[in-house]
């Protein structure tokens, strides 16, 4: 019998199990992407609140959501982005009061530069095969969006 037709001996892991490993990869994505946004000037928040807004526009208390933290935060961390050239307040089409805030061309450079400089989480990705990198792009594209509902 060939190796590949041989049952699994090993034990499947438990959720408990998935969660460490979630947590261990998240908290060293993180810390990749947190040097990293500093060495390209940005503190880890502004270069979340970017990566946030690439993927959409949202209002100042959409960003605190996305953020977790105050609304009161967002307003001096969008000014210090908006000075820079990486976002711009507009106008809510719907209620003119509501600020909509939108990365700039330069803001979705800035994000893909940081995102492309982190060499630690390339080099683990490198470890993958490209049926791997297929797999784990499929599991985590079905785990997001019960993961972002929550």
């Amino acid at each position: 019998m060939n190796r590949t037709s041989e049952p699994s001996t090993a034990a499947v892991p438990t959720k408990a199990d998935l969660i460490e490993e979630f947590a261990a990869i998240g908290a060293a994505y993180y810390q990749d992407f947190a040097a990293v946004a500093a060495r390209h000037g940005l503190t880890s928040v502004q270069a979340k609140a970017l990566a946030v807004l690439v993927r959409r526009p949202l209002p100042m208390r959409g960003i605190a959501e996305q953020l977790v933290c105050d609304a009161s935060n967002v307003t001096g961390l969008v000014d210090r982005l908006e000075a820079r050239g990486l976002v711009r307040r507009e106008v809510g089409a719907s209620d003119r009061r509501i600020k909509i805030v939108v990365a700039t061309d330069a803001g979705e450079a800035a994000i893909r530069a940081v995102r492309a400089d982190m060499q630690a989480t390339h080099e683990a990705l490198d470890l993958l095969s490209e049926e791997e990198r297929s797999v784990l792009h499929e599991l985590l594209t079905r785990l997001r969006p019960v993961l972002e509902q929550g």
